[in-house]
Parts: structure tokens; sequence; C-alpha cells
């Protein structure tokens, strides 16, 4: 039989402590233990994208230190050739003695020239001379791994910048779920809105339930996954995001929320992780969004308030201060009780009508009608 609810408004659900695969903003809470010393290495090997998804803090200090590290070490040749050839201060220096770098008498001063030759600054005050064939070739080298790292950190921070999971933070999840009817089915309910107005093109919608299961043999299945179908009016695929859509998963036999009830919902132990894939429309990339939730993060007997209103100008406004907000309607308090109460009204309707059927006697015919016949008396005379 149908639970009947108390319309309020029920605010954002808080957000639970429990420990879950997949947190609210679409982290892996996941780490791997026991990796043999010898995979590290997969990590050099693929170095580029070890660069790109590591920390910010480690980006910024790798950037300073490559910099930093090559003119030291290109200053220190510097240094050698000057001392080698005779040009610090204090060195001995005979008559026509030919320097091979003018105003490098020191290590600070190579370094400043180390400085200067890699970022292409050119104070005028230290130069080649010209008359050393090693400083030409230490030149082109430090010039050429110059340009070098300069490419391959303007190339990790703008892969860093222009991530497509940072796409991902513009696109929100409702805080909470809620279970409801919805076109005479009891449904599952999850608003998912686009912050930005540019669409993600391609959008497609799915989900995971994930859960402890035991196998017939005894075999404990820990973070067992199922496939949950979610749909909106329009459809599942190549969904128009232009604005909030609010998903739906029917709760039907094959659904593996068949069994829940509005009172054994919060003793339930499973995570519900909800994926949007897309492709950005300004950049091309492909994004994906995720979020869970748990048992507890889900309400039953609820509907979202609606967000989407017209204004006087004629522009469609979303409201997002009600985006997470659901009010309470009336809710079957299972699905078997719905089941049976539809059963129910089918078999009293069929009944109905049957009890109408058998109260008819023969064929209906609407074209006959009633006429008088006035009865005469025939009398034979013998």
């Amino acid at each position: 039989m149908f639970k009947l609810l108390q319309g309020h408004i029920q605010p954002a659900g808080h957000r639970s402590g429990k420990t879950r695969l997949v947190t609210k903003d679409g982290r892996c809470n996941i780490e791997f233990g026991n990796i043999e010393y010898s995979n590290h290495f997969a990590y050099l090997m693929d170095f580029w994208t070890t660069f790109v998804e590591i920390r910010w803090r480690f980006v910024l200090l790798l950037f300073v230190a490559s910099f930093t590290g090559s003119w030291f070490i290109f200053s220190l040749l510097w240094y050698w050739i000057a001392k080698s050839n005779g040009d610090l201060m204090g060195q001995n220096r005979t008559d026509g003695h030919v320097q091979c770098v003018d105003n490098v008498n020191g290590l600070t001063t190579a370094f400043l020239y180390s400085l200067e030759t890699q970022t292409t600054i050119g104070y005028g005050g230290r130069a080649l001379t010209g008359h050393c064939a090693g400083t030409v070739a230490l030149i082109i080298i430090q010039s050429l791994i110059g340009v070098f790292i300069n490419c391959f950190m303007c190339g990790v921070i703008l892969a860093k910048i222009s991530l497509p999971k940072k796409r991902a933070k513009t696109v929100t999840f409702s805080d909470t779920a809620v279970i409801c009817l919805k076109k005479g089915s009891l449904c599952l309910l999850i608003r998912v809105a686009n912050l930005r107005k540019t669409l993600l093109i391609g959008s497609q919608i799915y989900g995971k339930l994930l859960r402890t299961t035991t196998t017939p043999d005894g075999e404990t299945i820990i973070l067992d996954q199922m496939d949950i179908d979610f749909m909106v009016d329009a459809g599942k695929d190549n969904l128009f995001f232009v604005c909030p859509l609010t998903l739906y998963h029917v709760i039907n036999r094959s659904s593996p929320f068949y069994e829940l009830s509005a009172d054994s919902l919060s003793q339930q132990d499973f995570e519900l992780v909800v994926f949007l894939d897309g492709t950005a429309e300004s950049t091309s990339s492909t994004c994906q969004v995720r979020t869970s939730y748990i048992p507890q993060e889900i309400q039953w007997g609820y509907n979202f308030l609606p967000i989407i209103s017209r204004t006087k100008t004629g522009k469609y406004r979303v409201d997002f201060s009600n985006f997470s907000k659901s009010v309470q309607v009336t809710t079957p308090h299972c699905v078997h009780c719905f089941e049976t109460d539809y059963d129910q009204k089918n078999q009293n309707s069929h009944s109905l009508e049957n009890h109408n059927n058998q109260e008819k006697v023969g064929i209906d015919n609407l074209g006959f009608q009633v006429i008088d016949i006035h009865e005469s008396v025939d009398m034979t005379k013998m």
C-alpha cells in the first residue's frame, strides 16, 4: 500500500564520512601495494604521462630545478674553460694573452654568462672572442639543451592546465539521489548540471553498483560491479546537455534495487557510482565526470524541486539554489507494494468489466425498435 508522506522541502543531504571507492568529487580512493621495484621503471619510460600527472608543487619544483641546474652545470663548464685558458682573475697572464670569453674571471661571472646565454639575454658585458673552438661547441650545445628544456616545461604546464578532468570540475551532480514515482514506475532519480554554456557533445550516462557479494561456491567478491542503466526523457545517448538533466533508473524486476524498501534502504551496504562521458565543445577533448552515492545519501519518497523557469524577456533561467533540494511526495513503501496495488487495480477493473458483461443476456441490437401490437379477436363460426 502507498505510504502518504508529508510534503515539506528537504535540503541537500550531508556528505557521509563512510569509506567509499569514488569520492563525491570523482577521485578514486584506492592505493597499490607490494609493487615490485622493477615496475617503477615503467613510470620512467612513460615519463611524459608521469610529469603531466604529478602534483603542481612538484611541477614547479621541476621547473625551477631544471633551469637553475642547467645554468649551474654549464657555468662549471665555462669556468673550466676559462681556468684552462688562464682567463681567471689572479692567474698569471702573458703579454698577448687571448681570452676565450671576455669578462669571465670567476665562478660568479661564469654563472651569469651561462644564464645570459641560455635565456638569450645578452647584456653585452660578457661574450665569446671566437678564438677558442671549445667555446663555440659549448655555446651551441647549451643553446640546444636550453630550447629543449623550454619546450618540455611549456608542454608540461600547458598539458596540465588543459587536462580534460579540469573541464569535469564544471559539471556537478546533486548531493543526494531520490526515489519516487515517475511515469507510472518507481524510479531512482539523480540530477546533473553543466555549469558552462558550452556543451558536452555526445554525452553518455551510466552507472555501476559496487557491493560485496558471495558466490554460490562461498567466494567473497569485494567491489562486485553491476551495471545500472540511467535514462532521461530524451533517451540515454547523445544528450542535449544544455540545461540540468534529471536522470532516472527504473526499479523493476531486473534492477538490483528491486528488493529494497523505505525501511531497509539505510541498512544496506553498497555504493552507486554514476559516470558521465562527453566531449568538450571548445577543446574537443574527452572528459569523464564521476560521483558516488551511498544508501545514506538516497532519499526514499522525495522528488527534486523544479529549477527551470522562463523569464519575462523570454529566456530560460536555471535556479541552482534548488539544485539538490527535494520535497516529499506520495511514494510506495516498496516495489512489491507498488506492484501489488497496481495488480489489484487491474484485477478490480477487469472483474468489474466481467461483471457488467455477465449481466447482459443475448446480443445487443442497437437498431431494434419496440413496436406496439394491438390484439384483435378473430372469431370463426362453424
